[in-house]
């Protein structure tokens, strides 16, 4: 696969050719095949259910169906809301297009979250309640990216020619998935014998709503087809838009004092790294264990001390960790520096007790100020 790999300040793209670990390969195959059976299992369930509703249809039964709930927050109703007087339904893959969605919605949609709380957005599949919650729905909204591998064979089963859909990754601009000087690579791996050599595509870092001006370009691409789709409440929609990307620059502005006035420009992480677009949008270095949608969770020896020479060698008060993760390596490289350990929120997802305190992206992201701040100085 070709990456994006940097050694000090210095980025080359270069395309492993070793083979890969018997381990990582057994590995790989085994996630393979179960998200093969999972999406098979679940074209299954789909087709039966539909073909139960026509059956229901043509002995007289109801029209609209009664649909599932979602397995997340608030599952969509059966029936497409859109032009017949009904609140729209939205579904989403992920809390920030949860909470995009809900900020300029407001009360004229029912906006759903597949992923429950607590759970590890990456490990993710869907079951038979969500795909029917998908099928039911007006606009579904996914991130597109390598966790998110399951929505094409989805959206490509469904007998919804209305359905509009929204995927995170084409409302931005784009950077490679990035592995940097000490980082865990488990992609370190070549192709087979067979096809050692043949171009493989680039892996794109998913992540992209985590710079705040991200934010903003999916926002404003939620409520363009919320306006579209549902013109009698357009004009709500503009509103409540134009107040929330007014607190979204207001959120940016808070990021960049804090870095014009830090002492110090590097973080660490010791965790995975899903924050590739918001450390390019403040300028920002950083180390960290793994890349962004790693499933490892724990390091290499080597990794560990390379993150402790760099915590000490930089002086640095805080060594980070991300939301919802084994905090184990944090926690090593701080017994043996002395740093502080404070949670950088990707607000990927929520936990049930934020989720319950009713956590916003613009919460969650205030509170990362603060620890920025505290990182930096």
């Amino acid at each position: 696969m070709n990456r994006t790999i940097r050694q000090g300040n210095t980025k080359v793209h270069a395309q492993e050719l070793t083979q890969a670990p018997p381990m990582a390969l057994t590995k790989e195959l085994a996630k393979t095949s179960k998200r093969i059976l999972t999406l098979a299992l679940n074209a299954l369930v789909l087709s039966m259910l539909l073909l139960m509703g026509l059956m229901l249809g043509a002995c007289g039964g109801p029209q609209g169906g009664s649909g599932g709930a979602g397995s997340g927050t608030g599952g969509a109703e059966a029936g497409n809301g859109a032009g017949n007087g009904e609140r729209i339904q939205i579904v989403t893959t992920i809390f920030p297009a949860y909470d995009f969605s809900r900020q300029i919605a407001g009360d004229k949609a029912e906006v759903s979250l597949l992923l429950p709380p607590g759970v590890e957005s990456h490990s993710f599949e869907p079951t038979p309640s969500d795909i029917i919650s998908i099928q039911n729905c007006d606009v579904f909204i996914y991130v597109g990216g390598e966790s998110d591998v399951w929505v094409d064979e989805i959206l490509a089963s469904l007998d919804n020619s209305d359905l509009q859909t929204i995927r995170l990754m084409d409302c931005v601009s784009l950077v490679p998935e990035e592995v940097i000087e000490g980082m865990e690579d488990e992609e370190e791996e070549a192709a087979s014998e067979g096809s050692a050599g043949a171009e493989e595509e680039e892996e794109l870092d998913e992540h992209v709503w985590t710079s705040p001006r991200n934010a903003k370009l999916i926002t404003q691409a939620i409520s363009d087809v919320l306006c579209e789709i549902d013109p009698g409440n357009a004009e709500f929609y503009e509103t409540q838009t134009v107040s929330y990307l007014g607190q979204l620059d207001e959120l940016d502005a808070q990021f960049r004092d804090v870095v014009a006035t830090a002492t110090r420009n590097t973080l660490v992480f010791g965790d995975r790294f899903p924050f590739r677009y918001f450390v390019d949008e403040y300028g920002l270095d950083y180390y960290a264990a793994f890349p962004g949608c790693s499933s490892d969770s724990e390091a290499s020896p080597q990794t560990v001390a390379f993150l402790i020479d760099k915590v000490k060698s930089e002086q640095l008060p805080v060594v980070l960790k991300i939301e919802l993760s084994n905090h184990g390596i944090a926690d090593t490289i701080a017994q043996e520096t002395g740093a502080q350990v404070l949670i950088f929120h990707s607000v990927h997802n929520v936990s049930l007790d934020e989720m319950n305190a009713q956590a916003t992206y613009l919460s969650l992201m205030e509170a990362n100020v603060q620890v920025l701040r505290e990182a930096l100085n």
